[in-house]
């Protein structure tokens, strides 16, 4: 198990058209990955990443911190890819 915790920069957090990027993204990976928010008021059980009615149903926002969680053959890199690509502000900033 590879783990890391990352937050959210853009602007409107991860609705919609972030959330389909993070899901497309994560499902080129094997590793079982989930995702997880952290926020102090709002702490939520973790989600399969790669579903993204799961993802959206966190309601992640915009200095929410997260956590991605991955299992398996390609966890660190499926973790890292997905960490970067929330750093990108899932290229929306």
């Amino acid at each position: 198990m590879y783990k890391k915790r990352v937050t959210v920069i853009n602007k409107t957090g991860l609705h919609a058209r972030p959330a389909a990027a993070f899901v497309t993204e994560a499902s080129k990976f094997d590793s079982d990955i989930t995702i997880e928010k952290l926020s102090d008021t709002e702490k939520s059980d973790p989600v399969n990443a790669k579903a993204i009615i799961k993802l959206l149903s966190l309601l992640i926002s915009k200095g929410d911190e997260i956590e991605i969680t991955a299992t398996g053959d390609d966890e660190n890199a499926a973790v890292d890819t997905l960490v970067e690509l929330i750093e990108s502000g899932c290229k929306e900033t």
